[in-house]
């Protein structure tokens, strides 16, 4: 009789047990939801550090659920408009680490591109228009390495056409600022460097308007060094390609 008072006890209490957890995950779950829920508000409204804020608590107290990857996901973005650029980097280096096939990966390449390129810029030089080429272009030259490595593993991606959109605009940027070293060593009669200079250009950025420029630099350059192969094959692609060189 006293077996079957204590199996039976001890029933009730796994059975309270079983409960109690159950109610715990419940309760854990709405709690998720609910913080989920806050976050997204915040996101569509604008609110992006709160964003950033809750999502970060989100990650770090339920960092296994139906929910991680997405939070991971809209963390990201809201630390890149909240222009955290080394935190995103840090995340979405950690996203691509973890979750190498994930179906959203093009979209986490295409913003650690847009990260690398708000970091190119600055708020001092967003709020007065200021625009120096002269700048090192580190930012710029990742933010196009990374538009690239994203067309060339998702060419059809649904970011594919921004992506060829930015790197256009990278691409003079990046032409302007070996002009400007063009530039520098002809003025001081460094032909053969402000020819290679120049070089780089043409063959590097093909689509920019500061070609026009580069080949007038080889063709200057290359007829200083004696070089008139050289200086005639320059000539022959101005005028080719640019009407002004004609007149």
């Amino acid at each position: 009789m006293k077996l079957v008072v204590v199996a039976a006890a001890l029933a009730f209490a796994l059975a309270l047990s079983g409960c109690s957890s159950r109610s715990t995950e419940q309760m854990e779950r709405s709690n998720l939801e609910q913080m989920y829920d806050t976050a997204q508000m915040y996101l569509d409204s604008g609110r992006y550090t709160d964003a950033a804020n809750l999502l970060t608590q989100i990650n770090s107290r339920f960092p296994f659920g139906a929910y991680t990857q997405q939070v991971q996901l809209d963390l990201i973005y809201a630390l890149y408009k909240t222009g955290n650029q080394d935190r995103a980097l840090s995340s979405i280096d950690r996203f691509l680490q973890l979750n190498p096939n994930h179906a959203d990966n093009d979209y986490v390449r295409y913003m650690r591109a847009l990260v690398y390129q708000q970091a190119e810029g600055s708020v001092i030089q967003d709020l007065l228009g200021v625009d120096r080429d002269d700048r090192n272009p580190y930012y710029a030259e990742r933010a196009f390495e990374e538009f690239q490595e994203l067309l060339r593993l998702f060419p059809n991606s649904m970011y594919a056409p921004d992506a060829r959109a930015r790197m256009l605009g990278i691409s003079g940027r990046l032409a302007r600022h070996e002009l400007g070293v063009a530039e520098y060593y002809l003025r001081r009669e460094a032909y053969a460097a402000a020819a290679n200079r120049a070089r780089y250009i043409v063959e590097t950025h093909p689509h920019v308007v500061e070609q026009e420029r580069a080949l007038e630099i080889m063709v200057e350059s290359y007829t200083a060094l004696g070089l008139e192969r050289q200086a005639e094959d320059a000539r022959n692609v101005l005028q080719l390609n640019f009407r002004s060189a004609q007149r």
